[in-house]
């Protein structure tokens, strides 16, 4: 009996309340509608300041665990320095030389405690990853693709190749 009470009197409503109630009907699902939008928004923006947290936190890890990267790099011909000089073989420079080798050995010590490490490459298969083959040549009496000789040592620090190894490689038998 309600019901039929309720639409008596939307039937006859006048035409004025008529068009009020469908603008009010109008700005409420506008306002629906846009609160929906806000919501999405708000979701959005906190993924993204999630995301920037986590790359920064990121940035943050490699920048602790890569700090020294630049001094390393610099270091290093310095050490290239030393071992030609130690290899030199001059009559009366002992001394030198083996100053020369405490420095060095000094160096070596210093960068191996904080995790630089030298790329072995003599006699092992050449990997482009980590290597420049600078040089090719015959050697029948090794495997092909098998570094003979390193021009200048390759170092990693700390799962980071701060420079490839420089070296002569063995030729491929393409036959």
């Amino acid at each position: 009996m309600e019901e039929e009470v309720k639409e008596n009197l939307e039937v006859n409503e006048p035409p004025k309340k008529k068009a009020k109630k469908k603008k009010i009907d109008k700005e409420k699902d506008e306002l629906i509608k846009a609160n929906l939008e806000l919501k999405e928004k708000v979701l959005r923006i906190n993924a993204e300041m999630q995301n920037m947290k986590r790359r920064y936190e990121l940035d943050m890890a490699n920048l602790y665990k890569y700090d020294g990267f630049n001094i390393i790099e610099k270091l290093l011909p310095i050490i290239d320095n030393f071992e030609r000089a130690m290899n030199i073989k001059v009559s009366g420079a002992d001394k030198f030389i083996e100053g020369f080798k405490m420095i060095y050995d000094n160096l070596k010590e210093i960068l191996t405690s904080i995790g630089v490490k030298e790329i072995e490459a003599l006699n092992k298969e050449f990997d482009p990853t980590i290597m420049n083959a600078v040089v090719m040549d015959k050697n029948e009496e090794v495997a092909p693709n098998v570094v003979l000789e390193v021009l200048q040592k390759g170092y990693i620090y700390n799962d980071k190749l701060i420079r490839p190894a420089m070296v002569k490689v063995n030729e491929r038998n393409d036959e």
